[in-house]
C-alpha cells in the first residue's frame, strides 16, 4: 500500500447531502462550498490530479471566484469520489470512467454511440474476459 492510498478515506460517498458529513468533519454546513485544498485532503487526491480531471470530465466544473480559486459543491465532491473510485480502485481509464459515469469524454467525437441488439452480449463477454485477465494478474502479483 502506498502512502497516498493510506491517506485516502475509504468511506462511501452518498449522492445526497450526507456526503459532506461522511467526508468532512470541519463544522461547516453539509452544503458548504469546499476549497480545492479541503477536497484533496479529505479524499487523498493531489491537487494537480484534480485540476487535470476537471479538464477530462466536463461535468466537473467547480465554481471559480477571484484569482481563479476553485470552490466545490457537494455534488462536485461526490463526482470526484466516484471518479477516484473508478480510476484508482477499480482500474478504469479516464475515458472508461467517463463512459461509466455517462459522460462524453473531452476530445471524443460528437457522434452518438450506436448500440446494436447484439452489443450487450458482446460487452458481457468482453467484461468476463477482462475480469479473468484481472484475476490472473492479481494472482501473479500476489505470487511475487
Amino acid at each position: 500500500m502506498t502512502a497516498s492510498e493510506a491517506n485516502r478515506t475509504e468511506a462511501v460517498v452518498p449522492k445526497d447531502g450526507a456526503a459532506a458529513k461522511a467526508i468532512f468533519n470541519d463544522g461547516k454546513a453539509h452544503d458548504a462550498l469546499r476549497t480545492i485544498g479541503e477536497v484533496t485532503k479529505a479524499l487523498g487526491i493531489r491537487q494537480h490530479v484534480l485540476r487535470y480531471w476537471e479538464e477530462q470530465f466536463p461535468a466537473l466544473q467547480p465554481i471559480k471566484r477571484s484569482g481563479n480559486r476553485r470552490y466545490y459543491r457537494p455534488e462536485d465532491v461526490a463526482l470526484i469520489a466516484d471518479i477516484d473510485r473508478l480510476v484508482n480502485r477499480e482500474g478504469y481509464t479516464l475515458r472508461g470512467a467517463g463512459m461509466a459515469l455517462g459522460q462524453k469524454a473531452v476530445g471524443e467525437a460528437a457522434m452518438p454511440l450506436e448500440r446494436g441488439e447484439d452489443a450487450a452480449p458482446a460487452a458481457d463477454a468482453v467484461f468476463a474476459d477482462l475480469r479473468r485477465i484481472r484475476n490472473r494478474l492479481a494472482l501473479a502479483l500476489a505470487a511475487d
